[in-house]
């Protein structure tokens, strides 16, 4: 393997072929990534982690002056310990762990041409490709439950505060007759991996100190609530006063709206630390 050296357009071409090569290597993985992503509302997460993933490395594009190729065998460990990752999952029917191996061997073939020293500056786009992974079911109903629960309770009172007659049953709210499931309405579960991912982008793209990443990573789950339920509100009314056909339009266009509000929710964040005096900036900044 040769050592760090200055970019070379035969880098490029290394780089493009062996990770279109390991792509189609696992393209079985990958097939099933795109069709849970396509078919399932719950897994649309999926469709924003790719773009999400070039845009962090896009505006992380200037860190390549200091980052020189380099040809490096942990490459090849990390092909070899994803393509037993994957194996084992394929066989024993462990789902995460069979695209968790395609997307270790990918990440394997760039490695093996770019070498380490990209992955700390370009980290957080790799962590974006995370989201590629589909959520397994049972983590799925762990998250979605309870948030379906508060949701359906909060929505129950903001309707009673307004005057229009609501009961509940567990999950399900009754508007003028009509049942609406919340699981039906306003899954939580979408929300809260598509939400994760936007605030995992926010972020990662937004110049902040660590603490208050984890800040909003800390409150993102609220953030995740207060959403849901904006959404959950006219949709239950929709659905017990308007044609169903109108409801389920809303129902549609409203699960990519509100991840707009939870973007604006946390710029508002933001906006309010900035007004108490709380440091933002990730390098403090010199006084005259």
């Amino acid at each position: 393997m040769s050592g760090a050296r200055s970019w070379q357009f035969l880098d490029g071409i290394w780089l493009a072929s062996l990770v279109v090569l390991a792509v189609v290597a696992t393209r079985g993985a990958w097939t099933d990534i795109v069709g849970v992503a396509i078919h399932s509302d719950e897994q649309s997460h999926i469709l924003l982690g790719l773009p999400i993933a070039v845009w962090l490395a896009w505006i992380r594009r200037d860190r390549l002056r200091y980052c020189r190729p380099r040809r490096t065998w942990w490459g090849l460990v990390a092909i070899v310990a994803g393509y037993a990752l994957a194996w084992g999952g394929f066989n024993f029917g462990i789902e995460v762990a069979w695209h968790l191996g395609a997307l270790i061997i990918v990440c394997g073939a760039g490695l093996t041409v770019l070498g380490p020293s990209f992955i700390v500056p370009f980290l957080p786009a790799l962590g974006a490709l995370l989201f590629l992974m589909p959520v397994p079911g049972r983590i799925r109903q762990e998250i979605a439950i309870p948030l379906q629960q508060a949701s359906a309770r909060v929505a129950q009172f903001g309707l009673d505060l307004i005057g229009l007659p609501v009961t509940r049953a567990g999950n399900i709210l009754t508007i003028n007759g009509y049942e609406v499931a919340i699981a039906e309405a306003c899954n939580g579960m979408r929300m809260v991996a598509a939400l994760g991912l936007v605030a995992f982008a926010f972020i990662f793209t937004v110049p902040m100190r660590s603490s208050v990443r984890l800040l909003i990573l800390a409150v993102s789950p609220l953030v995740a609530l207060i959403v849901n339920i904006v959404r959950l509100v006219p949709t239950a009314l929709l659905y017990g006063y308007s044609e169903k056909s109108t409801a389920d339009l809303f129902h549609e266009l409203s699960g990519w709206g509100v991840l707009v509000l939870a973007l604006g929710l946390l710029w508002c964040l933001l906006a309010l630390l900035r007004w108490i005096e709380v440091p933002i900036a990730p390098y403090g900044v010199a006084e005259e």
